[in-house]
């Protein structure tokens, strides 16, 4: 079955096609001839994950499911969440976005913080929603060059290491991405939808 990530990135799309193996292809917005932007302009993750799923399957008849993600820091009262992305401006630069989280959190002691992912499914006129979080916290400086993001400042509960030390396996077996991807594989082999 041919199913359509609302994203042009490839990181995001290899580790979900790593997690579902053959049973599933995945394929990106660039792939189906979709080069417009999507405007995430909602106030939550689950409205911007449905806003790009609704705009696939309204736009191109496909199938389609999308993800938000954003990184809730508790003693941030949740920054940078929806903007998770553009934290530290439009150019979207993972490098600096990490580094001004490190900057507002270096007076910081508590510095627990949660990835949370939120996946909308729009399937045959239908949507579905699935979550996964994954806790931790905020290293004092960056490690590892694996993964994206603020992969190399993030470090799992019950982990020494941050995310992007660990291997792609390691990771896919603890990730809120991971977590949330597998309630959808679960979905779709429940309702037998191949």
């Amino acid at each position: 079955m041919n199913l359509i990530f609302a994203t042009n990135n490839i990181n995001k799309a290899k580790e979900i096609q790593h997690l579902v193996g053959d049973s599933v292809t995945i394929k990106t917005l660039i792939e189906i001839g979709c080069l417009e932007e999507i405007v995430e302009n909602g106030k939550t993750l689950t409205e911007n994950a449905s806003i790009k799923s609704n705009y696939v399957f309204n736009n191109f008849n496909m199938n389609c499911f999308a993800d938000d993600t954003g990184l809730l820091v508790e003693s941030l009262n949740g920054e940078p969440g929806i903007y998770s992305a553009r934290y530290a401006g439009e150019q979207k630069d993972a490098g600096d976005n990490m580094d001004l989280l490190l900057k507002n959190l270096s007076n910081i002691k508590n510095r627990r913080a949660s990835f949370m992912t939120v996946i909308s499914l729009k399937i045959n006129d239908k949507e579905y929603f699935f979550e996964g979080e994954l806790k931790g916290e905020i290293a004092l400086e960056k490690s590892g060059n694996g993964g994206f993001g603020y992969d190399p400042i993030f470090i799992p509960e019950g982990y020494t290491k941050s995310l992007a030390e660990l291997s792609l396996d390691e990771k896919n077996k603890i990730s809120h991405r991971a977590k949330a991807f597998n309630k959808l594989k679960d979905f779709l082999v429940q309702n037998n939808i191949n």
